[in-house]
C-alpha cells in the first residue's frame, strides 16, 4: 500500500502501475470535501516520491465517481472575504496540477457520475475512459458560479471553445457517447473493462505508441486560436449565452469572459484568472440564493427518503377523470414505468385524455427523446375504461374529477367500494379540505391529497396533503409514488388551499385590487416578469384556468375571512369567468390565445378586456413598478409565514421549494423566505405597513414583527 486514508487509497496493481481509488468512508457518494482534497495532496506526494512507477489509474469504489465539491463546506467560504476564496481555489488547484505533472502517464476510469470538481479531477489526468452508463459535466452555473478547479482552463483546451462554452454555460450532464464525440473522453466501454482499458493505454504510452506528454502540453498551453478566431468565438458565444441565460443569471457569461481572458495564457496563469472569476461570482447574491436552494432541495430529498421507509410499492395506478389533468397524470405515470388505468364516465373524456397523452409523447418523438416504438409502449401502458372492472388490482388511485366537493365525495365513495382494502385513494383537489372529503370514506387512513400542478409533465411539485386520519404508510407510499413519477413531493397538512394555492390566492387578490385601482393588467405582468417570475399574474391565471381560480376563492374566503373577505366581491377575475373567458382552455381570458401568422400558438392582447374592467374601477391610482411588486408580493409572503407558523408546512426550506417548484418563484431570489431574509424582516414589515390601508391582507404576523425587532431571519 502506497497510501491509505479515509477517502483515498493508493496501491500498486501490476507492472509498476499504481491505482488511486476514491472511496469516502461514511458517505454514499464520493465528493471533494476538505478531507478528500487533503488526502489527494498527500497521496500525490507519495506517488511523486515512489520509485519505479510507470503509470497511474484513478478509480472509484462507489457507483458514482465523484459528484462534485461538498457544497455545505463551500457556504462558509462563500461568506468570507473574496481573497480567501481565491486562495482556497488556488490551493486546491495545486493538487490537481500536481496530478497533471506526475512523471508518468495517468488515466481516469470513470465508472459513474463525474460532475463539477469530480470531472475537473478527470480532466487533470492525461486520458479518460468511461462507462457507457456514466455521465460527466460541469453543472456549477446552476449554483450561480462556474468551474473553479481548472475546469474552464482544461476543458476549453481539450475540446475547443465551442464545446466548452456549451458544457460549462449549459451546466449539462453529458452521456458517454456525447463525451466521446467531443473528445472529453478517449474511450467508452462496459464498466468491468475500464481498468484493463486504462492499463492498456498506459502501456501504449510507455511503449511509445501514444504521446501522453504532447496531450498533456496541449491542456497546459494556450488555446490554439489566432486573435480574430478568438474574438469571433467568444463574442458570438457571449451574445448567444446572454440571451439564453437572461440578466438575472450572470455566471454563464462571466464564464465565457474568464475563458476569453485566459485563452492566451498557459495553465498556471490561466488558473489564477479562473480563481479570481470564480470568487467574484461566488460573492454574488445570486450564488448565495441558488446555493441555498440546492441545500433546500437536499433537505427535501432527505425528508422524502425518510417517508419512503413507510411506503408500499405501487405497481398499478389509476386516475379518475380523463381530461387534460387526468391525461397528464396518465402520461407521466406510463412514461416513468408505472402502468395506469384511466377512467372516465364518457367516451369523450377518454378520447381527450388519450389525446393529451399522445400529444405529449409526440413532442418527445419530434425532439428525438423517444422513438415511435417506445411511444407505442408508453401508450399501451395506459388502459382506458368506462368502468371499475380492473380496479381490484390497483394499488393507488388519483381522483382528478371536477373541483366540486359533492362530485368528488360521490366518486371517492364509489371508488372505495371498487378497490381492495389496502388500496390508497388520493384526491388531486386544489382547495377542498381533505378531512371534508374523508368524512364519508370507510377507510380515511388510506386517503390523502395528491395535488399535481398544470401542466403535469412540466411542473415538478406534488403536494401530498395529510388529513387528520391519514396514516404514515399512506403518506409514505404517495411520496414514494411521486418520486417514481419524477416529481418533488412536499408533505403539508390539511387547510383551505393547502400550501401553494393558499399562498397564491392572496397575491391574486392583491392583483385584482390593483386592477380595481386602475392598474393595467398587462403592465402588472410586465413588471412581475421583469422581477423574475416566468409569467405575470394575469398570464398565470389564464394558464391555471380562470374557472379554477374562481372556484378557489370561496374556499379561501371561508378559511381566512379576515384577509380574504372581499376577494370574491368586486373581482376582475370573476368578471372574466362570468363572460366565459376561462383562459387558455377556451382560448380567451386576460389574453387571447390563437395562432400567429406562422401558424404557431400565441398570446395576444385583447382591448375588450379593458372595457370589461372599466365598471369595476373605483378610482385611478398611479402605481409605480415598486408599488406593483410590493402589492403582489407582500400578501404572498405573509400568507406563507402564516402557513409556517401554524404547521401547515414543516420548514422554511420546504416552503421555499414548494414556491419554486409549484409557482415558478424566481430561483435567483432563493425562495420567499430567503428573499425576505435578504431584504431584512424589519424592512419587509415597513414595506407591508406602508400598504396597511389596503386591509389585513397586508398585515405581518406578530411572529414576523418579533423576528424583525430582534434582527432574526428564517434561515438564521
Amino acid at each position: 500500500m502506497i497510501y491509505e486514508g479515509k477517502a483515498i487509497t493508493v496501491k500498486e496493481i501490476e507492472g509498476g502501475i499504481a491505482q488511486l481509488n476514491f472511496d469516502l468512508q461514511g458517505e454514499s457518494v464520493n465528493k471533494f470535501n476538505r478531507l478528500t482534497i487533503e488526502e489527494l495532496r498527500a497521496a500525490t506526494d507519495k506517488l511523486e516520491a515512489q520509485k519505479g512507477l510507470k503509470g497511474l489509474v484513478v478509480t472509484s469504489s462507489k457507483d458514482s465517481f465523484i459528484v462534485g465539491a461538498d457544497i455545505t463546506e463551500f457556504t462558509d467560504l462563500f461568506a468570507g472575504p473574496e481573497e480567501d476564496l481565491v486562495a482556497n481555489n488556488l490551493k486546491a488547484n495545486e493538487v490537481f496540477s500536481a496530478i497533471e505533472d506526475l512523471p508518468f502517464p495517468t488515466v481516469t476510469a470513470i465508472n459513474g457520475m463525474a460532475l463539477g470538481g469530480g470531472f475537473e479531477m478527470c480532466l487533470a489526468t492525461d486520458y479518460r475512459v468511461m462507462d457507457k452508463k456514466a455521465k460527466v459535466g460541469l453543472p456549477e452555473v446552476k449554483l450561480g458560479i462556474f468551474p473553479g478547479f481548472g475546469g474552464t482552463v482544461r476543458l476549453s483546451r481539450l475540446v475547443g471553445v465551442d464545446y466548452a462554452v456549451e458544457w460549462i454555460c449549459g451546466g449539462t450532464e453529458n452521456r458517454a457517447d456525447k463525451a466521446l464525440k467531443v473528445g472529453a473522453v478517449d474511450a467508452v466501454l462496459e464498466g468491468e473493462k475500464l481498468v484493463d482499458a486504462a492499463i492498456s493505454i498506459i502501456n501504449q504510452c510507455n511503449d511509445g505508441k501514444l504521446d501522453y506528454q504532447a496531450r498533456r502540453e496541449e491542456k497546459k498551453g494556450k488555446i490554439k486560436l489566432n486573435a480574430m478566431e478568438s474574438m469571433m468565438a467568444f463574442e458570438i458565444s457571449k451574445a448567444y449565452v446572454a440571451g439564453q441565460a437572461g440578466k438575472n443569471y450572470p455566471a454563464p457569461v462571466e464564464a465565457i469572459k474568464v475563458m476569453q481572458k485566459h485563452a492566451g495564457l498557459t495553465r498556471d496563469k490561466a488558473i489564477e484568472v479562473e480563481a479570481k472569476g470564480f470568487a467574484k461570482m461566488a460573492k454574488t447574491n445570486v450564488a448565495a440564493c441558488l446555493v441555498g436552494l440546492f441545500l433546500n432541495d437536499q433537505e427535501l430529498k432527505k425528508k422524502a427518503k425518510a417517508w419512503e421507509k413507510e411506503a408500499n410499492d405501487v405497481k398499478l395506478a389509476a386516475v379518475l377523470g380523463a381530461g387534460i389533468m387526468g391525461g397528464g397524470v396518465a402520461y407521466q405515470s406510463a412514461l416513468k414505468g408505472t402502468p395506469i388505468i384511466m377512467k372516465d364516465i364518457a367516451q369523450e373524456g377518454i378520447a381527450l385524455g388519450l389525446k393529451e397523452a399522445k400529444k405529449l409523447l409526440s413532442k418527445r418523438v419530434d425532439k428525438g427523446k423517444m422513438d415511435a416504438s417506445k411511444m407505442a409502449d408508453v401508450l399501451n401502458s395506459i388502459t382506458p375504461t368506462l368502468n371499475y372492472g380492473d380496479f381490484k388490482n390497483v394499488d393507488l388511485v388519483v381522483e382528478a374529477v371536477v373541483e366540486n366537493p359533492k362530485v368528488k365525495d360521490a366518486v371517492l365513495r364509489e371508488t372505495e367500494d371498487a378497490v381492495r382494502e389496502d388500496t390508497i385513494l388520493t384526491s388531486n383537489t386544489s382547495t377542498i379540505s381533505i378531512d371534508l372529503l374523508a368524512e364519508n370514506l370507510t377507510r380515511p387512513e388510506n386517503f390523502c391529497g395528491m395535488h399535481f400542478f398544470n401542466p403535469v409533465h412540466a411542473m415538478p411539485l406534488v403536494e401530498v396533503i395529510r388529513g387528520s386520519k391519514t396514516s404514515d404508510e399512506t403518506v409514505g407510499s404517495v411520496v414514494a409514488h411521486a418520486l417514481a413519477l419524477g416529481k418533488k413531493p412536499v408533505v403539508v397538512n390539511d387547510c383551505p388551499g393547502f400550501l401553494v394555492n393558499r399562498v397564491l390566492f392572496p397575491a391574486v387578490f392583491g392583483f385584482d385590487m390593483m386592477i380595481v385601482d386602475g392598474a393595467d393588467y398587462q403592465h402588472i405582468d410586465r413588471v412581475m416578469e421583469a422581477w423574475g417570475w416566468p409569467m405575470g399574474p394575469a398570464y398565470l391565471l389564464d394558464v391555471v384556468g380562470i374557472d379554477t381560480a374562481v372556484h378557489c376563492f370561496p374556499s379561501m374566503v371561508e378559511g381566512y375571512p379576515d384577509r380574504m373577505a372581499n376577494a370574491a366581491d368586486i373581482s376582475p377575475t370573476r368578471t372574466l369567468f362570468e363572460n366565459d373567458r376561462l383562459g387558455q382552455k377556451n382560448g380567451k381570458g386576460f389574453y387571447l390565445y390563437q395562432k400567429d401568422r406562422r401558424g404557431k400558438p400565441g398570446k395576444f392582447a385583447d382591448d375588450s378586456v379593458t372595457e370589461l374592467f372599466k365598471p369595476l374601477v373605483s378610482n385611478y391610482h398611479q402605481l409605480t413598478d415598486e408599488d406593483i411588486v410590493a402589492r403582489y408580493m407582500v400578501p404572498m409572503c405573509i400568507e406563507l409565514a402564516h402557513c409556517l407558523e401554524s404547521g401547515v408546512v414543516g420548514s422554511p426550506a420546504e416552503a421555499d421549494m414548494a414556491m419554486v417548484y409549484g409557482l415558478g418563484f424566481p430561483a435567483f431570489r432563493g425562495g420567499v423566505f430567503r428573499w425576505m431574509d435578504e431584504m431584512g424582516l424589519d424592512n419587509f414589515c415597513a414595506m407591508a405597513d406602508r400598504l396597511g390601508h389596503l386591509g389585513k391582507l397586508y398585515a405581518p404576523t406578530e411572529k414576523m414583527r418579533e423576528m424583525a425587532a430582534s434582527g432574526e431571519g428564517y434561515y438564521g
